[in-house]
């Protein structure tokens, strides 16, 4: 079944999935996962002390188990679905809860502040001036 936008029980089972995963992983990083939706995508952004960061975009291919992944790079400020070498590629599964491993390791959180490493503002202007992830 191929749709135009994510179905509304869908996105109920996907905040919550999203939910439990902030609860259970990410609660002591002092940062969590946020779902946003746009048509056929969700978006799942990082909010930090620092701010929102964009981490990944998910296409929904009318299964749970099967969305479409891309990794949002800084260097080109937008999603990629075809770049498949960067930290956290084995954890992409096709399920929300890999993207967002996939997110953490792609783009560590610092344990001693809860601020991201990759998504603080010094960090995004290095990688846009040498054109890395």
């Amino acid at each position: 079944m191929k749709s135009t936008t994510i179905p509304e029980g869908v996105k109920k089972q996907v905040d919550e999935i999203v939910r439990r995963f902030n609860e259970t992983q990410m609660k002591s990083r002092g940062c969590y996962y946020e779902p946003r939706y746009q048509g056929k995508y969700l978006y799942l952004d990082r909010k930090e002390s620092a701010g929102t960061s964009p981490i990944c975009r998910l296409k929904y291919t009318g299964k749970m188990n099967d969305w479409e992944f891309a990794i949002y790079k800084y260097s080109s400020d937008r999603y990629e679905a075809d770049e498949w070498f960067f930290p956290g590629m084995g954890c992409v599964d096709g399920t929300i809860e890999g993207a967002m491993k996939a997110g953490l390791e792609a783009y560590p959180v610092s344990r001693e502040t809860g601020s991201g490493n990759i998504c603080g503002a010094a960090f995004k202007m290095l990688k846009r001036m040498f054109g890395i992830l």
